[in-house]
């Protein structure tokens, strides 16, 4: 388990989850992950939940189309996490932006005093969040049960993808050959890996869009599947051995929203 209290430049600072249902969220999430909430009012009327493990904020459970921060998305959509990489400087990262192959999808935005957001996708799609710290620094444990274990991009470009972040974040990286000929690829900052980049599985570019795999750690993959499925969820993609890196199984919540379990 690692507590924080800050993050370096580059590094995935935060998760949240959009979602048409916060309350049936809450329930679900409870259910898998033993969070607990604090539920806090938005401008709109409704209301967002933060997520604890004990006293350490993990994540965000937030109203979709909410008025400040997240990007647009249809009311009755599917749920969504979304991630974010730390940066010192929102702005200077949107204004970056404009001289690389990504693309900004909103902000610079201030949200109140807890920090400053964008949204920008890299070449080949999948939204991405970027961070500055205000009151607000990100999550206060990772890598434990209950909280973000890693993350991946899955792009069409997968090369183009981590020129884009190197050239962002200043990221170095490594890269791992993979049996079907292609390459994992890995984000690192000072020396630790900090998320992965692959290529959309061939068999599935005509239906999987672009995007980020959040994956939340669980001490027992088998159970927590049968936590999510008692609690509505279904099963995208069974648990299987993933080597080293332990057992791994795809979820989607009663909203839509779809997640990985990393047994840790």
């Amino acid at each position: 388990m690692t507590i924080r209290t800050g993050f370096a430049t580059g590094e995935l600072c935060w998760t949240d989850l959009q979602t048409r249902d916060v309350e049936a969220a809450k329930a679900f999430y409870g259910a898998v992950f033993g969070w607990r909430f604090e539920d806090l009012p938005t401008p709109g009327g409704g209301s967002y939940a933060k997520a604890f493990l004990g006293d350490d904020l993990v994540t965000v459970l937030a109203p979709q189309n909410p008025p400040q921060g997240t990007p647009q998305a249809a009311a009755d959509g599917p749920g969504r996490w979304h991630v974010y990489f730390a940066t010192g400087d929102a702005r200077d990262l949107a204004a970056e932006l404009a001289h690389s192959a990504g693309r900004l999808e909103f902000g610079p935005e201030a949200i109140g005093d807890t920090g400053t957001l964008v949204f920008f996708a890299p070449p080949g799609g999948g939204t991405t969040g970027a961070w500055q710290a205000g009151s607000h620094f990100g999550a206060a444990r990772i890598q434990a049960a209950g909280s973000l274990a890693w993350a991946e991009l899955l792009t069409p470009e997968p090369q183009a993808a981590v020129g884009f972040f190197q050239q962002l974040f200043g990221h170095e990286v490594t890269e791992y050959p993979q049996d079907d000929g292609g390459t994992y690829t890995t984000l690192m900052v000072d020396g630790a890996e900090v998320a992965g980049i692959a290529r959309v599985p061939g068999d599935a570019q005509d239906t999987l869009q672009p995007g980020w795999q959040v994956y939340f750690g669980v001490p027992d993959v088998q159970a927590a599947v049968q936590a999510a499925v008692a609690a509505g969820g279904v099963v995208l993609i069974e648990p299987e051995d993933a080597g080293e890196g332990g057992a791994i199984a795809t979820i989607q919540d009663p909203q839509g929203g779809v997640f990985s379990l990393l047994e840790a």
